[in-house]
């Protein structure tokens, strides 16, 4: 009986055995199963994500070659179409055309701008003042320019007496202005000394500036505000009757209104204004009108040259 009872504890204890270890086989071929689930899922994503851009085929491109070819030869079979349908005839316009109706233009073009060349010919010097008996120097001081009004009754615009000259008094136009206007020449009354024969001198208008130009740009470093002898005292022309060397004297109007600024001028005879002329200038350009004769007469032809030219080198 005991042998029985042993044998059966066996059976038993082997039975269990054997269920254990078929059940650990069962969880050891589900876990295998879920590592190859896992690892084909895996391996799907890698193959998804690691996919690998298409390599074009020998046909793909051919095509791709052949349709810039054909672009081209559709752009040369434009441009052969458009070159043979439009006419190689030279444009015409018709005679009414504003192109044909351009005003003439002398060859003295008015917005070239006046050169002056600068080389100093008086003897300049620095424009200081010395103090009597002392080292000491002070810039020279500059007048102010007090407001001038015409007296009463009178207009501070009068009608031009000339071509050149503008409405306001002791004023003219610039040289621009002029030349647009085919003003090329200034014509100016004088009469001789010593035969008093009267008759017109005609000065070429750019020319003449030019040359008064230069000769205040070369020397007005030297002139401190003064006019130089050659202006207050010009040399007249000669007299084409009499020959007589310095004797023909401008004629200049009793009307302050009506003296031809701009002749004087380019004749550099300003000199022969009185005092009295040169002030109703300075009083009508707004310059200072006191002071002895050359400081008005420096301030009369720097004046007149920067109404002809506000560009020019004739600042004080």
């Amino acid at each position: 009986m005991k042998e029985e009872q042993e044998i059966n504890k066996k059976r038993k204890s082997n039975h269990q055995e054997y269920q254990v270890s078929k059940r650990f086989e069962e969880f050891d071929e589900e876990d295998n199963d879920l590592l190859a689930l896992s690892l084909s899922y895996g391996s799907r994503t890698k193959v998804i994500w690691s996919e690998e851009p298409r390599l074009p085929t020998p046909s793909t491109l051919s095509q791709q070659q052949e349709q810039p070819q054909q672009q081209q030869i559709v752009s040369q079979s434009m441009q052969t179409l458009i070159s043979e349908s439009l006419p190689h005839f030279p444009l015409q316009l018709p005679a009414s055309h504003s192109i044909y109706n351009v005003p003439f233009v002398s060859e003295a073009s008015s917005s070239t701008p006046l050169v002056y060349p600068q080389k100093s010919v008086l003897s300049s010097s620095p424009s200081v003042v010395h103090g009597a008996g002392s080292g000491s120097s002070r810039p020279v001081r500059v007048r102010r320019n007090p407001t001038q009004a015409p007296r009463e009754g009178k207009s501070e615009t009068v009608p031009p007496p000339f071509p050149l000259a503008t409405t306001h008094r002791a004023t003219v136009h610039n040289v621009n202005y002029l030349l647009s206007k085919q003003i090329f020449t200034i014509t100016g009354n004088v009469q001789c000394k010593r035969c008093d024969r009267p008759y017109e001198i005609v000065y070429d208008l750019k020319d003449k500036f030019v040359e008064v130009g230069t000769f205040i740009a070369e020397n007005k470093n030297a002139m401190h505000d003064r006019a130089p002898p050659v202006w207050m005292n010009p040399v007249l022309p000669k007299c084409k009757f009499c020959d007589q060397e310095n004797s023909v004297k401008p004629v200049i109007s009793d009307k302050k209104k009506s003296i031809n600024w701009l002749f004087l001028l380019l004749g550099q005879m300003l000199g022969c204004c009185t005092l009295e002329q040169l002030k109703y200038f300075c009083k009508h350009t707004k310059n200072h009108r006191t002071g002895a004769k050359d400081r008005v007469l420096y301030l009369t032809y720097l004046g007149l040259s920067k109404q002809l030219d506000p560009n020019g080198p004739f600042n004080r």
